[in-house]
């Protein structure tokens, strides 16, 4: 059984460890998990792709054979780095406080509140002696907050994990967020010609050619088909440098953009129509692309979803299907080919904010919410509805 007192103490024990990211300080708080969960009985493994910085994976094994019983297993996974803490708390970041019902603390919402939640469901089955069939597998992974490539993308492409469905624990207010946009992040560079500035006509002005180019791409016309969780596509342009000194002609000029784009869309063809627009207005320059993920969406009918949207349903929460303009990492299933989608128990706009916080009540619910999913979940497969 849930344990409220528990769940909560337990919130403040894992906030009352530093695991910013960066610098990637998350060596003595996964030592914790890891004690905490193999004090359960289960099998535990941590995994580390960078000194200092594990990964834990705890499995509660199930009663069917064990091919089947991996096949089909369920892995719920949050992270436990945070955003730096940063300046003008006037709450303890790590954990202390809780006024009313605000647990405050740097990953009260994102995602310390949802490990907890993870740690507390995986005890509560283990103390009740609920033997499910199929593996039900914890992954508390690192460096979510810089891209996750020393949690849980190497975990995937390496397949220390290989779950048959995932549940993501780094969203709030219970809703099931089942689609995302894709983002491409790239840095356009201009190159011109120098000369002094009272001779400009002598030079070609990288910083120049660079604005015209940026006022078009503004107005560049996305084609895509309309999504009904999410919004239009963006085109955001995140920095600009270029030049050497006022009285010169600059002969180069770099700016970076960030694109989002829908279910549907290629990011090679907004990337050629990309430049198109360049092309018009600059004779030479270079596209450097830093980051591509595709976008993501599961159908709200699979199994998956709908069970844990009926849970929602049977405990009167009013919560339902969400799409994430933002980046999760619920994408790197995609590749995969395993179902997955997000949700979490976090306070709506709190995450990364000076006093975070997230709600006593709300995890408490998510903790029950989860485990009823869970169990329920794993009858359905067992049933063979998938």
């Amino acid at each position: 059984m849930i344990s409220d007192k528990r769940l909560i103490r337990l919130t403040q024990k894992i906030l009352s460890f530093n695991s910013e990211n960066p610098p990637g300080n998350e060596f003595e708080l996964s030592q914790f998990i890891e004690e905490d969960m193999r004090g359960l009985g289960l099998s535990v493994k941590v995994k580390s792709f960078e000194k200092g910085r594990p990964n834990v994976i705890a499995t509660l094994k199930g009663a069917l054979p064990r091919k089947q019983a991996q096949k089909h297993s369920i892995l719920i996974t949050p992270h436990f780095d945070t955003v730096p803490i940063g300046k003008g708390w006037t709450r303890d970041p790590l954990g202390k406080d809780i006024v009313g019902d605000k647990i405050y603390g740097r990953g009260a919402s994102d995602d310390k509140g949802n490990t907890a939640v993870c740690m507390e469901v995986m005890r509560s089955l283990v103390e009740d002696g609920v033997q499910l069939n199929h593996d039900l597998i914890m992954a508390a992974t690192v460096d979510e907050e810089t891209g996750s490539q020393k949690g849980i993308v190497p975990l995937l492409n390496e397949g220390i994990l290989k779950p048959g469905y995932a549940l993501i624990l780094d969203s709030d207010e219970y809703h099931a967020v089942i689609a995302q946009k894709g983002l491409m992040h790239f840095r356009v560079k201009i190159f011109g010609k120098k000369a002094h500035g009272a001779y400009n006509w002598l030079g070609v002005n990288a910083v120049e050619i660079a604005s015209a180019v940026i006022a078009k791409l503004k107005t560049m016309k996305f084609e895509y088909k309309k999504h009904s969780l999410l919004r239009a596509p963006t085109l955001n342009i995140g920095t600009i440098r270029g030049g050497d000194k006022v009285n010169m002609v600059a002969d180069f000029c770099e700016f970076s953009v960030d694109m989002r784009f829908l279910p549907g869309t290629s990011h090679q063809k907004l990337l050629e129509k990309v430049k198109a627009v360049i092309a018009a207005h600059a004779k030479h320059f270079k596209i450097e692309i830093d980051d591509v993920q595709q976008p993501y969406e599961i159908d709200p009918k699979h199994l998956f979803v709908k069970t844990y949207v009926d849970e929602l349903k049977a405990m009167r929460i009013r919560a339902g299907l969400k799409g994430s303009e933002g980046a999760t990492v619920m994408t790197f299933f995609q590749k995969h080919r395993i179902p997955a989608f997000a949700t979490g128990f976090g306070a709506h706009g709190t995450a990364h904010t000076t006093d975070e916080y997230a709600r006593c009540s709300v995890i408490i619910k998510g903790a029950r919410l989860l485990e009823r999913f869970l169990v329920r979940f794993d009858k359905h497969l067992l049933e063979g509805r998938s």
